[in-house]
């Protein structure tokens, strides 16, 4: 049979089907923010619902869960529509929309968790609705975004592409250098036929 030995660096396995091994690495940093998102919120927001159905009662407590839910729909809704017409005219103009776009993805996370039962997903949600939270979360975001790409942690490869030196400037980075792609390329013209 095989045997799974795991290490630090991951798991190796090996399989009688299967000549050499597989190694799978398992990034135990992700193990946090996961737990925290699919265990410990669900828990600390259904005991605080508890908690609130203890102190107003159950009616009055279903009736602000659902609420906050057609509230954030409602907003959710207009803030959306404002988002698209940020990014419609910033294309027109031939912008790329990057701040439009990161609305666009807040206002849509901020919709689902204001349709997710609880107070502190509630909370999150609002934040991510109301335009000068969302303002303050994109600066954030992007200081953050731009530490994790010149500390190495988050790599941009754009395929050989140097904006500074445009897409068909001659060396190793245009078109013809060795990092612009990893497969063959055909060279070919076509010809319309009338």
């Amino acid at each position: 049979m095989g045997d799974i030995p795991v290490n630090r660096s991951g798991v190796t396995a090996r399989s009688p089907c299967i000549r050499g091994k597989i190694t799978v690495r398992i990034e135990s940093i992700m193990f946090g923010p996961l737990f925290v998102l699919f265990v410990a919120v669900p828990l600390v927001e259904l005991w605080l619902l508890i908690q609130a159905g203890g102190v107003w009662g159950a009616w009055p407590t279903i009736g602000l869960v659902l609420l906050t839910g057609v509230v954030g729909a409602s907003l959710a809704r207009r803030e959306g529509i404002r988002a698209i017409t940020r990014m419609t005219e910033a294309t027109a103009r031939g912008e790329l929309p990057s701040g439009a776009m990161f609305d666009g993805m807040a206002i849509f996370l901020g919709g689902a968790l204001l349709l997710t039962p609880g107070f502190i997903t509630d909370g999150i949600g609002f934040a991510l609705l109301v335009p000068g939270s969302r303002n303050f979360l994109r600066e954030g975001f992007l200081s953050w975004f731009g530490k994790r790409i010149q500390s190495g942690h988050i790599m941009v490869n754009m395929n050989g592409f140097d904006p500074t030196q445009g897409p068909n400037a001659p060396g190793p980075r245009g078109p013809r250098g060795p990092g612009v792609g990893n497969g063959r390329v055909y060279d070919q013209t076509l010809d319309e036929e009338d």
